[in-house]
């Protein structure tokens, strides 16, 4: 909003400066500032709120036993992550731009799907939450739209269902006919990988700013006609506007964690976890980089393949000999490091340190082809 108003400002009075915010590296940076601000000042007045009507994080029994000390911690902290994202956004993004409207779509609808299984938690006292198959639903039906709306999507027309191979030189891979079924499953599994990496004081919040940061480069050049024509990477005419999503994410990543950081005054709940990672999936996709994601967002990864493999190896054990028995003393992957007797705070700082590293990895596949 704030951005149309300088623009007509601009044209109208021609004063000198105003120009600047037709740019999209000013208006990313004023949106990371103004989503830090947000958190600074909502934080503490939610947290309030949440410990006033005591909504707590419920103690796990299948967890490790260290965490039963958090039981009561406020949790639905997402909300003031959605809240230091999508206001931003609404202030200094362009909001006739349709990769800034799917990307909102994205956060709000995910966002009301994890906040809904919050309250059911916290609020309803239903340990398990939202039935699985309704969040399943839920996760599907965003998937499906987007994918409908860019495989359909005249004006990425002859790109709507091709994605760029990393590490290889002038190669696309062409879903085709399956391209709205991949997009279902990256966003299901993104998703669904951060709300599984939010188990630690700190750990999901700050390998997402990570992430958005590494977007945000790959967005502005994909972008940017000079960047990606010298890049040799498929040129997306307005996908550069998500670089204001994408540093507004990392403001307010960084505001989260003030409050996020071990000892956790709040916990960011499925409200955060689910449309963050939906948010990171969506972002991927729309600027042709899913085959990319596994590599910028290894954590999600290795810690949603923690659960899936000691899931089968109990089942097939159990088959097989009788007793179940487990790869890992207990998943997702924070934990059995947790179990080994490592500190939760070295945990999160060693998985930040692989973030960082699996970043700069996923950069150089710009020009290591």
């Amino acid at each position: 909003m704030l951005y149309y108003l300088f623009d007509l400002l601009e044209k109208q009075f021609h004063p000198p400066g105003f120009g600047v915010f037709k740019y999209i590296t000013f208006r990313s940076a004023l949106a990371a500032l103004t989503a830090l601000f947000i958190s600074f000042v909502i934080g503490p007045m939610v947290i309030k709120k949440l410990r006033k009507h005591q909504i707590g994080e419920q103690a796990k029994a299948e967890g490790p036993k260290s965490h039963m000390s958090k039981a009561g911690t406020p949790t639905m902290g997402g909300l003031i992550i959605l809240g230091s994202v999508v206001i931003p956004l609404l202030l200094w993004g362009d909001l006739t731009n349709p990769y800034v409207l799917l990307i909102l779509l994205i956060t709000i609808w995910l966002g009301i799907l994890g906040f809904t299984d919050d309250y059911m938690k916290v609020v309803k006292k239903k340990r398990k939450g939202l039935i699985a198959r309704y969040k399943l639903i839920g996760q599907i039906t965003i998937g499906l739209l987007v994918g409908a709306v860019l495989y359909f999507s005249p004006e990425l027309h002859p790109f709507n269902s091709i994605t760029t191979v990393p590490f290889f030189k002038n190669l696309n891979f062409d879903y085709g006919i399956f391209y709205i079924p991949v997009v279902i499953f990256i966003i299901t599994a993104t998703s669904n990988a951060v709300n599984l990496t939010d188990g630690l004081d700190g750990l999901a919040i700050g390998t997402v700013g990570i992430t958005a940061l590494t977007l945000a480069l790959m967005c502005y050049v994909s972008g940017n006609i000079e960047f990606s024509r010298y890049l040799n990477i498929i040129y997306l005419r307005g996908s550069g506007e998500l670089t204001v999503y994408c540093f507004a994410l990392v403001g307010a990543s960084l505001g989260f964690l003030w409050f996020n950081t071990y000892p956790a005054q709040v916990f960011m709940g499925d409200t955060g976890s689910l449309a963050l990672g939906g948010a990171i999936a969506g972002i991927s996709i729309m600027i042709k980089k899913e085959l990319v994601l596994p590599i910028i967002g290894g954590i999600f990864v290795a810690e949603e393949l923690s659960v899936i493999l000691q899931v089968l190896y109990f089942r097939y054990t159990k088959k097989k000999y009788g007793e179940g028995r487990r790869i890992f003393k207990m998943a997702p992957l924070h934990h059995h490091f947790e179990l080994d007797g490592v500190p939760e705070p070295k945990i999160v700082t060693r998985f930040y340190i692989a973030g960082i590293l699996l970043a700069i990895l996923s950069l150089t596949t710009f020009k290591v082809r």
